[in-house]
């Protein structure tokens, strides 16, 4: 699908399906899927270098970074006719690795996707991506993939409520094992995000579901 995916979500699905999962990268605008894609050793994914060349820049200031550098995703399609594109921003953050896989493959990698320059959130002077909240939910026994991450404000302070979906195992489960999970889930939280969330554990079934890319941000804060 076209959503992005944690490493937790990948095993899930590999241990559901008995499959090898791998990460593939794409954008309409650049070629579609294709630009980049893992190999069996999933060690990130190479980059089609006679298509295109790629940068990453910090995003503030246009400074180029060198390999090993967390950035923003810039490429120039060197092939495309119609519709090149020349130093095209992503907004994708990730990092490059011009080392050479153990595959054999000398195309450079480039890292799974670590969140995006417009969607990641500030709370409270905290950088906040989607993707690390979904990393701790799925480590988590009794949670379903499903989850809402709702902003509000109270006075000059942001909060963040993650509401989650509990599997339907547990949700008939007694007071205090849904207690249990929700504090595991707000300490984990804590732990990765640097900061205190409120958790909000709610039935299967119960937030609402997207054809393609999930839209998992509800921001209600009084601009």
């Amino acid at each position: 699908g076209s959503d992005a995916w944690s490493e937790e979500m990948r095993t899930k699905i590999e241990e559901a399906w008995g499959l090898i999962a791998t990460d593939n990268y794409g954008m309409s605008e650049l070629i579609g899927p294709g630009v980049s894609g893992e190999c069996l050793e999933q060690q990130g994914m190479h980059i089609m270098e006679d298509h295109f060349i790629v940068e990453t820049i910090d995003s503030d200031t246009g400074e180029v970074l060198p390999p090993g550098a967390i950035g923003e995703l810039v490429f120039t399609s060197i092939t495309k006719e119609a519709l090149p594109m020349i130093r095209y921003r992503t907004h994708d953050i990730s990092v490059i690795d011009t080392r050479e896989c153990k595959c054999g493959r000398t195309h450079a990698r480039m890292c799974k996707i670590k969140g995006r320059t417009d969607d990641m959130l500030i709370i409270r002077g905290v950088n906040v991506f989607p993707s690390q909240i979904e990393g701790v939910l799925m480590e988590i026994e009794g949670v379903a993939p499903q989850y809402q991450l709702v902003l509000t404000n109270s006075g000059l302070l942001d909060e963040l409520e993650v509401r989650v979906e509990l599997s339907p195992d547990y949700f008939s489960d007694t007071y205090g094992v849904l207690e249990k999970i929700e504090k595991n889930i707000k300490n984990r939280l804590s732990t990765v995000l640097g900061l205190s969330a409120k958790v909000k554990l709610v039935e299967p079934k119960s937030l609402e579901r997207f054809e393609g890319k999930a839209k998992r941000i509800l921001d209600l804060r009084v601009k």
